[in-house]
C-alpha cells in the first residue's frame, strides 16, 4: 500500500511539471516582451528602494488568511492584491516582476514545499505578474490617481488573479482529475470576490499615500485592525463550517444507522471534517458481532480493510480509554512517531469510542491534507465530539440489529422462529424451480413434558437447545431450520421430490434420536414428523404450516413416526359438515355434558369458581372436539341453545353446591353471535330467578375478538348484564388487537391471558414480558387477572412473582364431571392453622 501511494504521488508530480513549465516559458516571454516594447530601459527597471519596501509588503501579504483544501490540494486566500496595488502604481515593469517573484520564492521557502509545488507556486506567480505588466503597457500611461488609473490598475489586479485562478484549475485536473478542477472553480467565488475587495483597499490606500504620507500611520493601524478581523473571521468561518459537518454527520448517523450502513455514512464523512487522507473505524468482535477495520481514503471508492496505526497504538487507546494524538503540532511517543514515519504516516489522531464505561472500538483520522497541513491540538475535541456521537449511534445501530434478529429468532435456540420461515416459505414458493419442490418437515419433539416435570424446566430447554444443535448440524448447508414454538421445530428447502423429502426428515429424526447425556442423566429424545411440499399441499407459507402442522399431529399415531401429508387429514374439517343434524339431536336427548374446570387464588389456593365446558360423546366418531361442535352450532343456528344448556347446568350446580362456606362461581363461554341477540339479558335475568341463584356468581368470558371487534354492537349487551350484577370476562386476552386503554371503557371486570403466552412465559422473555404487561395494567383498571394455562411449578411461580392472581390449568386440575370435581374439592383441603381454623386451601397435586 506504501509503495503504490509512493508511486501515484511521483507520478503526480511528473504531470505538475506540465504546468510549472508553460507558466516559466510564459513568464520569461513576457519579460522579454516587455523589455522590447519599453523604449527606455528606465521605464523598464528602477526603483529598488522603494521596491524593496513592496517586497517586504508582499512577503507579509503571502501569509495565508482563508484556506480551501479540495481533495490533497490546499487552497489559500491572502491578502496580496492590497501591496500589488501600489506596486502596480509605483514600480517599473520588469522591477514589478522580480519583486513579485522574489517575494513568492521567499514565501515558498518559507512554507518548505516539495520542488515541485515550489517550482510551481513560483512560476505561476512570475507569469501572472509579467502578464499583468503586459497589461499596463497595452493601456493608456496612468496618470493621477483618478477613475481611469482605478480601471488600469483593477485591469491588472484581475490578470493576475484570473491567470492564478486557471493555473491553478489547470493543475489540479491534471493531477486529480476534472471534477476536482471542477470543484475548485465552484469554490473560486469567495477568493474571487476577496481579490476585488483587496484591490479596492489597495486603492484606498494608494489614494491615502498621494494625498498624505503621514496617512501610513492611519493606514499601519487600519492593517492590523484588518489582519486581526481577517483572522477573526478565519477562525469564525472555521468553527461555523466544523458545526455544520458535525450537524451533518449526526443527521447521516441518525438516519444511516437504522439500515446498517452506519460505516459508510460515517468515514466519509469524518475524513471530509478532519481534512484528513485516511479515517478509519475499527471495532472488536463482539457477540456475534464480528470484528471490523474499515478504512476511508480521499482517492478511493468505497471502504477498505486496512488501517495506517500501528495495532500496539490503538491497543493502548482501548486500555487506558484516552485519546492518543501522535504528529509534528501534536507531539506524542517517540517510538509511536517512529512507527508512523515507517508507515508513510505525518500525523494521526485515535479516540476511543465509549459506551458507559466500556471501550467499544476507535475513530481514528490520519495524515492531513497538503503537504505544509498538520493536525493541531484543536483538532483533537473536534473528533472527540464525532467520536461520542459516533458511539452513541453505533449502539443504537446494535440495538437495533439486535431487536431487528430477537424479533426474528428464538431466543432459546438462536434459531429463526416462525415469523421468519413463514417469510421465507412465502419468497420460496414464489420463485418457480422446474423439478424440484419446497420442503417443510416439521419436527415435534415427544415427551418434552415429561422432561420438565422429572427434571426441571432447565433441562427441557437443554433438551430443545440440543435438538436445535442436531438440526442445525446434520441439516443441508442450504436448509433454513428454525423453531416454530414450543417443542416444534422446522426446516424448509428446495428438494427432487417428495420422496427427497421422507427420505430426509428420516435422516434427521435418527440424529436426533441418538442419546443426550446431560451431567448424570443419559436421555433418548423421540421426535414426530410431519412433511409437506410445495406445489403438491399447497401454494404459500400459511397453508404449508397449517398441513405440515396436521401431518406432525397425524405421525405422532404413525409407525415410524414420519407422515406425508394428504387430503384425508383434512375429513376433520369436513366432517363438521356432517355434524349438524346429531348436534341437534343430542341437543334435544341431553347427550351433552358440562365439565367443570377449577379457578384458584395463586398464593393461597382457594377455589373461587369453574368454568362451565361442554363436551360430546358421539356415538359413532367417539369424542368430538368443542371448537368442531361449536362451530357447527354457530353456522346451523343452534348456538342459543347449546349456550342454555351449558348455562343452565352451570346455574343448576352453583345452587346445589354443598359447601355453603365456599359458593360454586360458574363462569360460561358467550359467542360473540349472543351478544348480538338483545333478548339474551332477559333470557338471564330470568334463569337467575328460576335456579335462585345471584347474580354475581356468574361470569360471561367473551373472547377477543367478540368484544372488541371494532365496533359497538356488543356494547349494549355487555352493559345490560354488566347492570344485570354479572360479572364481564375477556377471555384468550392478547390474542387479539385490542388495547388495555380500549378494554377499560368496556363494561368488564375481568381479563383472562391467553393460554399460548402463560404456557410460554419460562421459555420466552417475550411472552413473560406480555404477561407481565397485561396484569400491571390491568390492576391499574381496576381488573381482575385469570392467567390460563397453566401446567407447571415454575410458572405458577412466575405468575406469582408478576402479581397475578387467579389461575386456571392442568396443574390444578382438568375439565372435570360434577360429580368428580365434588371429590376433587373435598379431596384438595387441608387445615390452615397458620391462619384461622376456618380458612381452608386448596392443595395442588401434580
Amino acid at each position: 500500500m506504501t509503495s503504490r501511494a509512493a508511486a501515484v504521488r511521483r507520478r503526480g508530480t511528473d504531470l505538475a511539471w506540465l504546468i510549472t513549465g508553460p507558466l516559466a516559458f510564459l513568464a520569461v516571454i513576457c519579460c522579454l516582451l516587455i523589455a522590447l516594447v519599453t523604449e527606455d530601459k528606465k521605464d523598464a527597471y528602477g526603483e529598488w528602494g522603494l521596491g524593496l519596501l513592496l517586497l517586504t509588503a508582499l512577503v507579509a501579504a503571502h501569509l495565508p488568511v482563508l484556506s480551501f483544501i479540495v481533495r490533497r490540494q490546499t487552497l489559500s486566500a491572502t491578502i496580496t492584491e492590497i501591496p500589488l496595488v501600489l506596486a502596480l502604481y509605483y514600480l517599473p515593469p520588469l522591477t514589478l516582476v522580480l519583486v513579485a517573484t522574489l517575494a513568492a520564492l521567499i514565501a515558498q521557502l518559507r512554507r518548505r514545499l516539495g520542488p515541485a509545488k515550489f517550482a510551481f507556486n513560483v512560476a505561476r506567480s512570475a507569469a501572472a505578474t509579467s502578464l499583468a505588466g503586459l497589461v499596463l503597457l497595452a493601456l493608456p500611461p496612468i496618470r493621477g490617481v483618478g477613475p481611469g488609473t482605478w480601471g488600469i490598475l483593477f485591469a491588472a489586479v484581475s490578470t493576475v488573479t484570473l491567470v492564478t485562478l486557471a493555473a491553478v484549475v489547470g493543475v489540479i485536473t491534471l493531477l486529480q482529475g476534472w471534477q476536482a478542477g471542477l470543484e475548485v472553480v465552484r469554490t473560486s467565488t469567495v477568493p474571487l470576490l476577496a481579490a476585488a475587495v483587496n484591490a479596492t483597499v489597495g486603492l484606498i490606500i494608494l489614494l491615502a499615500l498621494k494625498a498624505t504620507y503621514w496617512s501610513l500611520l492611519l493606514l499601519a493601524a487600519l492593517a492590523l485592525t484588518v489582519a486581526l478581523v481577517y483572522r477573526a473571521y478565519a477562525q469564525f468561518l472555521r468553527q461555523h463550517r466544523t458545526l455544520a459537518d458535525i450537524y451533518d454527520l449526526t443527521r447521516a448517523m441518525t438516519r444511516s444507522g437504522q439500515d446498517g450502513t452506519l460505516p459508510d455514512a460515517l468515514l466519509g464523512r469524518v475524513r471530509a471534517l478532519m481534512q484528513a487522507e485516511y479515517a478509519t473505524l475499527w471495532l472488536p468482535a463482539q457477540g456475534r458481532h464480528p470484528e471490523v477495520l474499515l478504512t476511508a481514503r480521499i482517492d478511493g471508492r468505497g471502504l477498505l480493510d486496512f488501517s495506517k496505526i500501528p495495532a500496539s497504538v490503538r491497543e493502548q487507546v482501548v486500555q487506558q480509554r484516552q485519546t492518543v494524538a501522535l504528529g509534528a503540532r501534536l507531539g506524542g511517543d517517540r517510538v509511536q512517531l517512529a512507527m508512523l514515519r515507517a508507515a508513510s504516516t505525518k500525523d494521526a489522531i485515535v479516540v476511543p469510542l465509549r459506551s458507559g464505561e466500556a471501550v467499544i472500538g476507535t475513530l481514528e483520522v490520519v495524515n492531513r491534507l497538503s503537504d505544509v497541513g498538520h493536525f493541531t491540538p484543536s483538532d483533537v475535541p473536534v473528533i472527540e465530539t464525532v467520536a461520542a456521537h459516533a458511539a452513541v449511534a453505533l449502539e443504537n445501530s446494535r440495538l437495533v440489529d439486535r431487536l431487528r434478529h430477537d424479533a426474528y429468532h428464538d431466543t432459546l435456540t438462536k434459531l429463526p422462529n416462525r415469523r421468519r420461515i413463514s417469510a421465507a416459505l412465502d419468497e420460496a414458493v414464489s420463485i418457480r424451480a422446474p423439478g424440484e419442490v419446497v420442503a417443510v418437515l416439521l419436527f415435534d419433539v415427544d415427551g418434552l413434558r415429561q422432561v420438565n416435570e422429572s427434571l426441571g424446566h432447565a433441562a427441557g430447554d437443554q433438551v430443545l437447545a440440543e435438538v436445535a444443535v442436531r438440526l442445525r448440524d446434520s441439516a443441508p448447508s442450504s436448509a433454513l431450520v428454525g423453531r416454530a414454538g414450543g417443542d416444534e421445530f422446522l426446516v424448509t428447502l428446495r428438494l427432487e421430490n417428495a420422496e427427497a423429502a421422507l427420505e430426509l426428515a428420516a435422516r434427521l429424526r435418527e440424529e436426533i434420536r441418538a442419546e443426550m447425556v446431560f451431567d448424570a442423566f443419559t436421555l433418548d429424545v423421540d421426535t414426530a414428523v410431519g412433511v409437506a411440499v410445495h406445489p403438491d399441499h399447497g401454494s404459500d407459507a400459511a397453508t404449508l404450516l397449517q398441513r405440515v402442522d396436521l401431518a406432525a399431529t397425524a405421525a405422532k399415531s404413525m409407525p415410524g413416526s414420519i407422515q406425508l401429508f394428504n387430503p384425508a387429514l383434512e375429513s376433520r374439517s369436513l366432517r363438521r359438515l356432517g355434524l349438524a343434524g346429531d348436534l341437534r339431536k343430542a341437543l334435544d336427548d341431553g347427550a351433552l355434558e358440562v365439565y367443570f374446570q377449577p379457578k384458584v387464588t395463586l398464593r393461597d389456593r382457594r377455589l373461587v369458581g369453574v368454568e362451565c365446558l361442554a363436551r360430546w360423546e358421539h356415538p359413532a366418531h367417539g369424542e368430538v372436539a368443542p371448537e368442531d361442535f361449536v362451530a357447527v352450532a354457530e353456522h346451523t343456528g343452534q348456538l342459543g341453545r347449546l349456550t342454555e344448556v351449558v348455562l343452565r347446568e352451570g346455574l343448576r350446580r352453583s345452587r346445589d353446591w354443598a359447601h355453603a362456606e365456599q359458593p360454586l362461581a360458574v363462569a360460561v363461554n358467550l359467542s360473540a353471535r349472543t351478544l348480538t341477540d338483545r333478548h339474551f339479558p332477559d333470557r338471564v335475568r330470568e334463569l337467575l330467578a328460576e335456579y335462585d341463584v345471584p347474580p354475581q356468581r356468574l361470569t360471561f368470558e367473551i373472547r377477543e375478538a367478540g368484544v372488541l371487534d371494532g365496533t359497538d354492537r356488543p356494547i349494549p349487551t355487555l352493559r345490560r348484564l354488566r347492570d344485570l350484577g354479572v360479572r364481564l370476562s375477556v377471555d384468550d386476552f392478547g390474542t387479539g388487537s385490542s388495547s388495555l386503554a380500549y378494554l377499560r371503557r368496556l363494561p368488564v371486570h375481568e381479563v383472562k391471558v391467553d393460554r399460548s403466552f402463560v404456557q410460554g412465559m419460562a421459555t420466552d422473555p417475550g411472552d413473560l414480558a406480555i404477561v407481565n404487561a397485561v396484569v400491571t395494567l390491568s390492576q391499574q383498571f381496576g381488573l381482575a387477572v385469570v392467567a390460563e394455562g397453566v401446567e407447571s411449578e415454575l410458572t405458577l411461580e412466575l405468575l406469582q412473582d408478576i402479581g397475578c392472581e387467579i389461575g386456571q390449568g392442568f396443574l390444578f386440575s382438568r375439565p372435570l364431571p360434577y360429580e368428580r370435581l365434588e371429590a376433587w374439592f373435598g379431596a384438595q383441603l387441608e387445615s390452615e392453622a397458620l391462619v384461622t381454623p376456618d380458612v381452608r386451601r386448596l392443595r395442588i397435586v401434580p
